[in-house]
């Protein structure tokens, strides 16, 4: 395997990814048959070093069982795509609609989040079936469909493969934390690694004046990306470089976890309810300080960049320095002009913006207006993307988003001075 596959973000066939335009004419067909065949290999090659034991865990609510992702990413083509738009085509087994429906109401009722872990039938092989299934019902309504018929259908095609590749980082993310639960220290691919961050210094000034953020129009991107609107930018200042663990020992050392003046009252309360003296993983060793990976457990390099912290963590560190967490419009016009390093890549990062619509947003209609819109409350924007990352789903644009107490995806940060 090559170094980058061992980062788990460049497969080889990755080049047949991201898809054609929606609107290039004549339809690519080959062109658009590769890049569901690549996202779905993906999702396969990221599965195939677990036991069908390892598949079927479910470590807490948050997270979901592998098996469960392979099969949720299929029913989603299933339902929105072959279900609506594929004349004639029969259910792989009507019964798993409930089971692998996530959080879409409107498309029916669903088997609870936190009892996935209970579905131990499908097995793992019966699960690879459907996913054969639906794969090649997909390829031959791709090769087969009017042209009219697959230009309508196609941005529904394209939201699944954006939103498989979502699932394949969870997968990642969920295993970590089932595998940091278990004594044994399992490791998922003993060649995997976080790699350290730039070793970048100083600050980009951001400028005062009424610039632009969202989506511009070109490529995909989700609908919470939209529309695209003025803001108001202060001047401000954004470090270049990440926040890294030899950043965090130092607020540890200094009493960072101890400290409630440092914490927002719901953040102290987490603190002390979950017991956090380090980020997510981290453990106290004889000689120092280890985390879980998904090579298994390894010494802390002081060199990477700081992962699996909270908003809370993030903004009691920030406030520890004297600095701010920047905005989620500071990130966007830093990331698009060139301003900051490892913008991507290695850990999504926190920003002090709270997760909300922006200006004159409105969700598509139907199930998948679920999509984004529904959550915008009670959650904190992230800006970037992460070493569990498929490649070719990050962009400038993106606001992923987690609610201030969880920390078990690749969750950093970088320091801004807030504008004035």
């Amino acid at each position: 395997m090559a170094a980058g596959a061992a980062r788990l973000t460049h497969p080889e066939s990755g080049a047949a990814f991201p898809p054609p335009p929606l609107d290039a004419r004549p339809i690519d067909r080959d062109a658009w048959i590769a890049a569901f065949r690549t996202v779905r290999e993906e999702t396969e090659r990221r599965a195939a070093p677990l036991s069908p034991e390892d598949q079927q865990i479910q470590s807490m609510e948050d997270a979901s069982p592998t098996k469960w992702h392979r099969a949720h990413t299929t029913w989603f083509f299933e339902q929105f795509l072959l279900g609506d738009h594929q004349p004639g085509y029969r259910l792989f087994d009507e019964r798993l609609h409930y089971l692998f429906n996530s959080y879409y109401v409107q498309a029916g009722p669903r088997q609870p989040r936190f009892m996935r872990g209970m579905i131990t039938r499908p097995t793992a092989q019966e699960t690879a079936a459907y996913r054969a299934h639906v794969d090649r019902a997909v390829s031959v309504w791709l090769r087969e469909a009017a042209d009219e018929a697959l230009a309508r259908a196609l941005p529904i095609l394209e939201i699944g493969l954006y939103h498989e590749q979502q699932h394949q980082e969870l997968m990642l993310t969920d295993i970590l934390h089932a595998f940091a639960q278990n004594p044994l220290d399992p490791v998922y691919d003993a060649r995997w690694s976080l790699p350290a961050a730039q070793a970048s210094a100083g600050q980009s000034a951001l400028k005062r004046g009424i610039t632009q953020i969202g989506y511009d129009g070109h490529g995909f991107a989700f609908d919470n990306e939209s529309p695209r609107h003025d803001v108001l930018m202060l001047e401000a200042r954004i470090d270049r470089g990440l926040v890294t663990n030899r950043d965090w020992l130092a607020f540890m050392e200094d009493g960072g976890y101890a400290r409630p003046e440092l914490w927002l009252n719901d953040g102290w309360v987490a603190l002390q309810r979950e017991g956090w003296e380090a980020p997510g993983y981290w453990r106290r060793e004889a000689d120092g300080w280890s985390t879980m990976s998904l090579a298994g457990r390894k010494p802390v390099d002081p060199a990477a960049p700081a992962a699996h912290v909270s908003y809370y963590e993030a903004d009691a560190y920030a406030r520890w320095a004297g600095r701010d967490l920047p905005t989620e419009a500071e990130w966007e016009v830093a990331a698009r002009d060139g301003l900051i390093d490892d913008a991507f890549g290695l850990v999504w990062q926190w920003t002090r913006s709270a997760y909300g619509p922006y200006p004159g947003y409105r969700p598509v209609p139907g199930a998948l207006g679920e999509y984004n819109g529904k959550f915008m409350s009670n959650q904190y924007v992230l800006r970037g993307s992460s070493v569990a990352t498929a490649q070719g789903h990050a962009r400038v644009g993106y606001r992923n988003f987690f609610y201030p107490h969880q920390r078990w995806q690749f969750t950093g940060l970088r320091l801004a001075d807030a504008g004035s």
